[in-house]
């Protein structure tokens, strides 16, 4: 049988799952079913899986993406908070993939706990609750340098954050902190009426590759202090807005001046290496002594 021909979770099955579960999506964890096979390829097709790579999928929820992803790829490594959800998943898998639920491990876990996976995985494909997508991508992508690129789906409102560019009405804090692992790229729109149950917007999909070498840039801490700053309010100039940060206004001018950038210049229209080089160049700027009590 081909892969194309394998069987994938349809709402029938899925809404099985959960009467046997006694579960209903909640939308505290943010869940909502795929229950669209052609929607299921579409997006590992969009990942970019290869045959021997090690998957990380974080809320694989009744398995649906799971399937399809190991379709795919060598081995899944599922993270899923909600323990009847996990508890059942290599049940399902062993149902629907006779033989492939010892490539599957599922871990009970918050994903903003997780800071050890087994096998190194190198892709994460997820469907992310969408009030939290921003923090676990960044938190994945800080803590498993082994993830080298992968495909999640979110509002599609925060996909086009993620990826928007310099200058843009949405580029803000998720735009720069992700662009400092790599790149990240608009890859889709994913309808309402592929999910149980069906949200009220549309999802999108956000594809990512970790092409960027930090290894002699500034602390990363530091780098996303200074983003913060800069996008705590959007109208102030850099200047203002990083004088808190950098001690005083004075310094801060001293630092950007150094940088390169000027002062009156706004943090919307920077790129990350410009972040970059408002850290480094802080570095050779004396901080000012506090006053004497």
């Amino acid at each position: 049988m081909s892969k194309e021909s394998l069987p994938l979770l349809g709402a029938t099955e899925i809404r099985r799952l959960a009467d046997e579960l006694g579960i209903r999506p909640t939308k505290t964890l943010g869940q909502n079913f795929v229950i669209d096979g052609n929607t299921i390829r579409r997006i590992v097709a969009a990942a970019h899986v290869s045959p021997e790579e090690t998957v990380l999928e974080v809320g694989p929820g009744l398995g649906s993406l799971t399937l399809g992803i190991m379709d795919a790829a060598d081995k899944v490594v599922a993270v899923e908070i909600d323990p009847p959800l996990a508890k059942r998943l290599p049940q399902t898998m062993a149902e629907f993939r006779p033989g492939r639920e010892k490539d599957l491990t599922v871990i009970l876990s918050d994903a903003m706990k997780v800071t050890e996976l087994p096998g190194d995985p190198t892709a994460l494909v997820a469907n992310l609750p969408y009030n939290v997508a921003v923090p676990v991508v960044l938190h994945l992508l800080e803590h498993f340098p082994s993830i080298r690129h992968g495909l999640v789906m979110v509002q599609d409102e925060v996909a086009d954050r993620m990826s928007a560019s310099p200058g843009s009405k949405i580029y803000g804090v998720p735009s720069v902190k992700g662009a400092w692992y790599g790149t990240m790229r608009k890859a889709g729109v994913i309808g309402m009426n592929v999910f149980w149950p069906a949200p009220k917007i549309h999802s999108g999909l956000v594809g990512f590759t970790r092409d960027k070498d930090r290894s002699d840039a500034p602390d990363r801490k530091q780098v996303f202090a200074i983003i913060d700053a800069a996008f705590a309010q959007r109208r102030k100039t850099l200047r203002a807005a990083l004088s808190g940060w950098a001690g005083s206004g004075m310094r801060a001018e001293q630092i950007l001046t150094l940088a390169g950038i000027d002062p009156k210049e706004r943090g919307e229209k920077l790129d990350i290496d410009g972040f970059i080089a408002i850290a480094r160049a802080a570095e050779q700027v004396p901080a000012e002594p506090k006053p004497e009590s």
